[in-house]
């Protein structure tokens, strides 16, 4: 076959029966008759906006002909020139090369031969559920334990919880099977390059996932998707010897001479809001408030080699790690809100005329600004035809994060509008420092949104012109920066400060009303953003906001809603890890023996080895075979 790549095809392409307008671009593109084309399949398609009266798709093609013959001689043609045969409109040909299946070695008996106890993967986010898969599949019956409840339990967690019910802070938007990922619209798009981006869509496909992700050049499964996905993975795992318990907190990492030999594991299920609540009184109460009680639900678990793929907001994990003696380290990471804008205006702004046309979707986009202090300031995770999520994991705190469903058929687009966080914005030499800092964010969101009249959850928001109007221009606000800034958000320690004189308390202070109507499901209220961010974070916004709108007109209309806090965008801290992925000790603990290493594997985004769905899998798999390959290699 004939990989052609850079073929342009019209929009309608993409519609049902579409098929045909694809079969006569290849013709064309190869300089053949259309009757010669006799098989063609789309590798890979992206839609090209950057005109916007010329609307259309790109795509990569793998094209057979009828004569065999023929399409060799094409192929030498190919050949004898650099990059490929050119044909129409830019394409290049070259020989199709299908990509390579994942290897997976059977260890089994290996692990046998050298006595190897079964691997523990500590998290079911996408980096501990493609690490167990890839054990079971090489045979070692990995045991994945999970802090949070299965992804059924989750679901029902999370809607109660956007209900106006009780926090569970074991099984929410952060905690439970699928990780953070499976409330984020999962979105699949990576800018990592590695074979195993191939082989994680592949997973997905064959977990149930729309085949359509093998092609898109932005592929997503979407949050109405992913958990069949996700029970699909775990099935898959189990059904290969591993086994998953679910409401499994690991809570202590035990180490002899540097080397790991056990975990403590809790059970978390007395400690639910929903179990202690169907309790008798007398019994809720002493559960709600003895914790000598986690002792009884601690079991100590005999381990040698410990997969920690713990999710960027295991922050008492992170505690956990750093009292066993292990390196870690601060590492940027960003802050910041949520901004929603009506998805109507950011179709017409990114396809023009062809806003609407039925193959293009709801449409996306990526902004970044660097300002002059060279702080960069961008958006992430942006949800087409989305909503805001309720995304707390600590009771007395407000997060935020975004989601759609695979359709993204809602009337909101929303995005992460983030400001960067450098480790030497934070004072003293505390390393989880970043996490005390999300920590004040999400506290004071949660005060200032009861200080307006607010319930519980409720989240502060605020249009972007009332934001930009009580604070002045960026060069402006940037005055008082330094002290926010050298101490880490200290200023939000104590709660939130008066508000400043012309600050919004509403609405109404000068913009107009919404644009749109904020899809936080536990409801808004109108405040000053400003007393929940630190002032580095608010006067970079201020100042990137007008920079970003000229990347896409519309993004700072006045009439924009932006909701706070986002803070989990990423992890704070990296455990680090050596060549081998395995942990380092800090200095304070005896060395490893030089055969072994620590035992503990540090994984996926949490650990700060990736940042989104793919990378985090992507790591999960490597650290996966770093561990077969040393299991074959002891036998």
């Amino acid at each position: 076959m004939i990989e052609l790549s850079n073929v342009a095809l019209p929009l309608d392409a993409g519609l049902p029966g579409g098929d045909a307008l694809v079969r006569a671009a290849a013709a064309r593109a190869l300089g053949v008759p259309e009757a010669q084309v006799a098989q063609v399949e789309v590798l890979k398609r992206s839609v090209d906006a950057r005109k916007k009266g010329n609307v259309h798709f790109v795509a990569t093609l793998a094209v057979a002909l009828a004569d065999g013959a023929a399409e060799e001689r094409l192929l030498a043609r190919a050949s004898r020139r650099t990059g490929g045969a050119r044909g129409a409109r830019g394409a290049r040909a070259r020989r199709f090369e299908p990509a390579p299946p994942l290897e997976v070695p059977d260890a089994s008996a290996a692990a046998l031969a050298c006595g190897e106890a079964r691997p523990v993967v500590v998290g079911a986010g996408p980096a501990g559920l493609f690490c167990a898969l890839y054990l079971a599949k090489a045979g070692l019956r990995p045991l994945l334990v999970e802090r949070g409840g299965s992804v059924e339990e989750r679901c029902a967690a999370v809607a109660a919880f956007d209900a106006g019910g009780p926090l569970d802070p074991q099984t929410n938007v952060q905690f439970g099977e699928g990780g953070a990922g499976t409330f984020s619209d999962g979105k699949l798009a990576t800018g990592i390059k590695s074979p195993h981006v191939r082989h994680v869509l592949e997973a997905f496909v064959q977990a149930g996932a729309p085949q359509e992700i093998l092609w898109q050049a932005k592929p997503h499964i979407g949050t109405d998707l992913l958990p069949q996905v996700v029970r699909a993975l775990r099935e898959r795992i189990v059904a290969l010897g591993g086994e998953v318990h679910f409401h499994a907190q690991l809570t202590g990492l035990h180490f002899e001479g540097g080397a790991l030999v056990a975990v403590d594991v809790r059970d978390t299920r007395a400690a639910r809001p929903q179990a202690i609540a169907a309790m008798p009184a007398e019994k809720a109460l002493v559960e709600a408030q003895a914790p000598a009680s986690d002792a009884a639900r601690t079991e100590r678990v005999p381990a040698r080699r410990v997969v920690l793929a713990c999710g960027h907001s295991a922050r008492d994990t992170f505690e956990a790690v750093r009292q066993a003696g292990l390196a870690m380290e601060r590492k940027a990471f960003s802050v910041g809100v949520r901004i929603e804008h009506p998805q109507a205006l950011i179709d017409r702004a990114q396809h023009g005329a062809a806003a609407g046309h039925p193959a293009l979707g709801a449409a996306d986009y990526r902004l970044a600004v660097h300002l002059p202090d060279g702080r960069g300031v961008y958006t992430f995770c942006m949800c087409p035809g989305g909503t805001v999520v309720a995304a707390a994991s600590e009771e007395g705190g407000v997060c935020t994060n975004g989601m759609s469903r695979f359709a993204r058929d809602g009337e909101n687009a929303n995005s992460a509008l983030l400001v960067e966080v450098r480790p030497d914005d934070l004072s003293g030499d505390d390393v989880l420092a970043g996490v005390a800092l999300q920590r004040r964010m999400e506290r004071a969101a949660y005060r200032a949104a009861q200080a307006a009249g607010g319930a519980p959850y409720a989240a502060p928001a605020q249009t972007v012109g009332d934001f930009l109007a009580a604070g002045g221009s960026g060069a402006a606000a940037r005055a008082g920066a330094g002290a926010g800034c050298g101490g880490g958000g200290a200023a939000l320690a104590e709660g939130p400060r008066a508000a400043r004189a012309g600050g919004a308390r509403a609405h109404d202070a000068g913009a107009g009303a919404p644009s749109v109507r904020p899809s936080y499901p536990r409801g808004v209220t109108w405040c000053d953003l400003r007393e929940c961010l630190p002032e580095f974070v608010s006067s970079a916004m201020a100042e990137a906001l007008p920079l970003l709108d000229a990347k896409l007109h519309g993004f700072a209309d006045p009439r924009a809603v932006m909701t706070g806090v986002e803070t989990r965008s990423s992890s704070p801290v990296r455990i680090v890890r050596g060549a081998d992925f395995q942990a380092t000790m800090d200095g304070r603990a005896p060395a490893a023996e030089p055969a072994r290493g620590s035992g503990l594997y540090p994984c996926g985004e949490g650990a700060g080895y990736a940042g989104g769905i793919m990378s985090a899998a992507v790591d999960g798999l490597r650290v996966a075979e770093a561990i077969v390959g040393e299991v074959v290699r002891r036998a």
